[in-house]
């Protein structure tokens, strides 16, 4: 009966649930980062006055290179504690607006860019658990500004860093003593549009083989960065309309299937504006979004879009990677584009997209909100598998009134179909390898779990792990999720069972860091354990 309404959710009508966390998180939650303590970074910029949460202890920033307020006792940054729903207020002093980063292997949140005092930044924070920790600042250590940069953590634990307003190009961090300096890459340049760019946070994901995917406006290439050669030029998306910010779609390199054979790795980008749509805007004329998605298998050897129809055109939207294996598309407006009071009609409904789908049954929409998630809105998924979200500030400074969209500091969490009561029999819960667990490559691994079912059918039990990535203007830097290929299920007694797992084989597959595993059955994924690849 169960199984039967769970294939009945994934064709009929769609589900979910919204429920409001907290009516004032105190910042604008313009970038998050999941950190291994589940506790999840939160920031905003530092230049556009006070926030709506004040600093500890009458602690305050003195800075003498802010444009709006010098002395500022208020905090931009913040960490939520998602088991007691609790905020606490950081000190960030540098400016970090519309800037960049990644967890990196240690469990750090390394963080990069931003504006004015802040273009060749880095931030660090080492998360805690007895709320000691906060910001570090290295200052000038980045050899170009990186504002609008996108980055991704590599196979030997660095990051790569590419793009940025006017800066066409990429460099590393953290260095190596005397090189490592900023590299240009022309393919940056050429994908500007003059006056309008549509060449920022460009969408970089790590092939399989180990070069990068970057796909900024209408193209993509794929990028030896040891070498410093292009290796590939794939084709333009149909249509060729731009997709990156501010004509604001989004991306994900689709879950790689890890197993004996090739891994097959798919980008899917979805939605934007089409081309002209920022310039219309600016001049009151607000373009209807993009419906559109591209797929495309990027090692093939003659890779093509594959062109799909969402329901709803979506501007600014979020795409998260589910523990399932689905893409939860959410956030957004259905026409404009991003930047300040420049788009309108909030999308309210998030959709579901099923990869594994036949073409044309793919997308599902879900239960909407009543809060318009707007230009600087996020989503993240959390370990017990809610997806946080959080923003909406498309004015220049924290605007309550007298605005189309006010300034909002709530929070919300929205619990995917597959956390609906009526599937808790399904639900699974690992008792073993223990959180926070370090593991090798080309592991097997034995994973005790309870599932209360008298029998189960291991043909739809899966392993997933999730690297949580940091989130900003619509691009989640660093989000991979692997599915990995279970054998020797077996019943240890009652609802007690075991299987055993191959993990990934190298440094490519998964980079070293923090990673969420879950067990997932019938669609269906236990909380996550937090595990570590050395």
């Amino acid at each position: 009966m169960l199984v039967a309404m769970l294939q009945m959710i994934v064709v009929g009508a769609g589900g979910g649930k919204w429920d409001l966390l907290r009516s004032n998180i105190g910042v604008s939650a313009m970038h998050m980062q999941l950190l291994n303590n589940d506790r999840v970074v939160i920031f905003d910029l530092t230049d556009f006055g006070a926030s709506n949460i004040s600093l500890p202890n009458n602690r305050c920033r003195d800075n003498p290179k802010d444009l709006t307020l010098q002395h500022d006792c208020t905090a931009h940054s913040v960490e939520y504690n998602v088991a007691s729903n609790s905020i606490r207020p950081l000190f960030v002093y540098s400016n970090t607006w519309c800037s960049s980063g990644a967890a990196m292997p240690d469990g750090s949140l390394m963080q990069t860019g931003g504006f004015n005092d802040g273009y060749n930044t880095v931030r660090v924070f080492k998360p805690c658990n007895d709320n000691s920790c906060d910001w570090q600042e290295f200052s000038n250590v980045l050899t170009h500004r990186r504002w609008y940069a996108s980055n991704h953590i590599l196979p030997d634990g660095r990051q790569i860093i590419f793009g940025g307003r006017d800066r066409f190009s990429y460099e590393f961090y953290p260095k190596t003593s005397g090189a490592d300096l900023a590299v240009e890459l022309s393919f940056l340049k050429d994908t500007r549009d003059p006056t309008i760019e549509n060449n920022l946070y460009p969408f970089v994901f790590l092939n399989v083989d180990g070069n990068m995917f970057v796909f900024t406006n209408n193209r993509a290439i794929m990028f030896d960065y040891v070498r410093r050669v292009v290796v590939r030029t794939y084709p333009t998306i149909p249509g060729g309309d731009p997709r990156n910010y501010p004509s604001s779609g989004s991306a994900v390199l689709l879950p790689l299937r890890i197993s004996s054979g090739a891994v097959v790795a798919e980008v899917l980008v979805c939605g934007g504006a089409p081309k002209g749509s920022f310039t219309s805007a600016n001049n009151g004329n607000f373009v209807t979004a993009l419906n559109t998605c591209g797929r495309i298998r990027i090692n093939d050897p003659n890779p093509q879009w594959l062109m799909e129809t969402m329901p709803l055109a979506r501007v600014m939207g979020d795409m998260v990677l589910l523990p399932n294996g689905n893409v939860l598309i959410i956030n957004g407006a259905a026409a404009g584009t991003a930047g300040w009071g420049i788009a309108r009609n909030p999308v309210l409904t998030p959709l579901v997209y099923r990869p594994n789908n036949q073409a044309g049954s793919r997308f599902e929409a879900q239960n909407a909100t009543s809060i318009p998630r707007m230009y600087h809105s996020n989503a993240i998924l959390l370990r017990d598998g809610r997806v946080l979200v959080s923003g909406s500030n498309p004015n220049a400074y924290y605007t309550f009134t007298g605005v189309l969209y006010p300034t909002d500091l709530t929070m919300q969490a929205y619990s995917p179909e597959y956390l609906d009561p009526q599937f808790a029999p399904l639900r699974s819960n690992i008792v073993s390898p223990a959180s926070h667990s370090q593991l090798g490559y080309g592991q097997l691994l034995t994973i005790n779990f309870t599932l209360p079912q008298p029998t189960i059918n291991a043909t739809t039990l899966t392993i997933s792990i999730v690297a949580p990535p940091f989130t900003t203007h619509s691009f989640s830097m660093n989000q991979r999720l692997l599915l990995l290929t279970t054998s020797n299920v077996t019943s240890l007694g009652g609802s007690n069972y075991q299987l055993r797992v191959s993990t990934p084989n190298s440094k490519i597959l998964a980079p070293p860091g923090y990673y969420l595993l879950f067990l997932v059955y019938q669609q269906v994924p236990s909380p996550g354990i937090w595990v570590q690849f050395k």
